[in-house]
């Protein structure tokens, strides 16, 4: 395994990291994620991915029960939490990030991950209806408490970001120091150009979600639709129709041929396409069975295979390669 730094901070991350959203306490069984997470734990993996919205908080119940069974030395591994969505409520002040509602649903990921502290803190979503100060102002309380030990946002603008910033800086407080957006082959821009400056000015962990583009980016959907996977999932239909267009299976197609090509398979090619960006601090891999994980868990072998042509090729293929700005 690689640990890269969290952006600018002194913390030490797994490059491939494991997270639980729709598989714990939904698709999959509790037996099935211990599995999982020894699997991962054993690979050198560090960092366990969660939120209060994942499974009604049922998502951290599991991991949390999972955690305290193995009794892993606390200083070897890391737990996150989101707090926006809450777990289930949706009476005023139980979604959101004002201070009571990032308060409580900070406490509550406690008390079902069964930890003293959280070590990654999220705001899940920006909140357009609560003060940027109130959160900032919150989210340095729990770290005064010991409750937190980072806080960051996930599919936040560079603009929101840099406003918790020049808040933080203007009181002599905690800024985010991390961001989970979605990147992969098919998205790009939000990694690769928007955060380009704030990776250079404050400095920015990234923790990306769907590397696999939710599943597209396997061999599992190049010929028909399989039963059991989570773009089959009740309630999903948005992701679905997001990810499953003809445009991005044609592209599947290509990159599974050229993964084969280079003596690899397509979901390795897309993990390591993903993580050999400096500005990737970890990429959060999603299973629902050990094989899929044990596969994945091996992609940084194929590193050495990315070219200055391979690269190319998949440019190529994408179509999709961002413009950067001229500054």
């Amino acid at each position: 395994m690689v640990y890269r730094r969290l952006g600018k901070t002194g913390l030490q991350v797994s490059v491939l990291s494991f997270g639980s959203w729709l598989t714990f306490g939904k698709q999959i069984g509790d037996g099935t994620a211990e599995e999982l997470m020894k699997i991962a734990y054993d690979h050198g993996v560090n960092f366990f991915d969660n939120a209060e919205i994942y499974s009604q908080g049922q998502s951290e119940v599991v991991m949390g029960a999972i955690l305290k069974k193995m009794n892993w030395e606390r200083s070897s591994w890391l737990v996150s939490s989101k707090v926006f969505f809450g777990d289930g409520g949706k009476l005023p002040n139980q979604t959101g990030l004002s201070r009571k509602h990032v308060i409580e649903g900070c406490h509550a990921a406690l008390k079902r991950l069964q930890v003293d502290y959280i070590d990654l803190f999220f705001c899940h979503r920006p909140d357009k209806n609560t003060p940027i100060e109130e959160t900032v102002w919150a989210m340095n309380h729990l770290i005064a408490q010991g409750k937190i030990l980072y806080w960051g946002t996930s599919e936040w603008s560079a603009q929101e970001i840099m406003e918790a910033h020049m808040v933080a800086r203007d009181n002599r407080l905690i800024g985010p120091v991390m961001e989970q957006p979605q990147y992969n082959m098919f998205t790009r821009d939000k990694v690769e150009v928007e955060f380009s400056q704030i990776y250079k000015t404050v400095g920015l962990g990234t923790t990306i979600w769907s590397p696999l583009a939710s599943g597209v980016l396997t061999e599992k959907y190049l010929d028909k639709f399989p039963e059991g996977t989570r773009l089959g999932m009740e309630g999903l239909d948005w992701l679905r129709e997001r990810s499953l267009t003809p445009g991005h299976i044609e592209k599947a197609h290509a990159l599974n041929k050229l993964a084969r090509e280079i003596g690899t398979t397509l979901p390795k090619l897309a993990i390591a396409w993903c993580v050999q960006n400096p500005n990737v601090s970890t990429a959060i891999l999603g299973a629902s069975k050990p094989d899929q994980l044990k596969e994945t868990l091996s992609s940084l072998d194929v590193l050495e295979l990315l070219t200055h042509e391979v690269n190319e090729r998949i440019d190529g293929i994408l179509g999709n390669k961002p413009v950067h700005p001229q500054y």
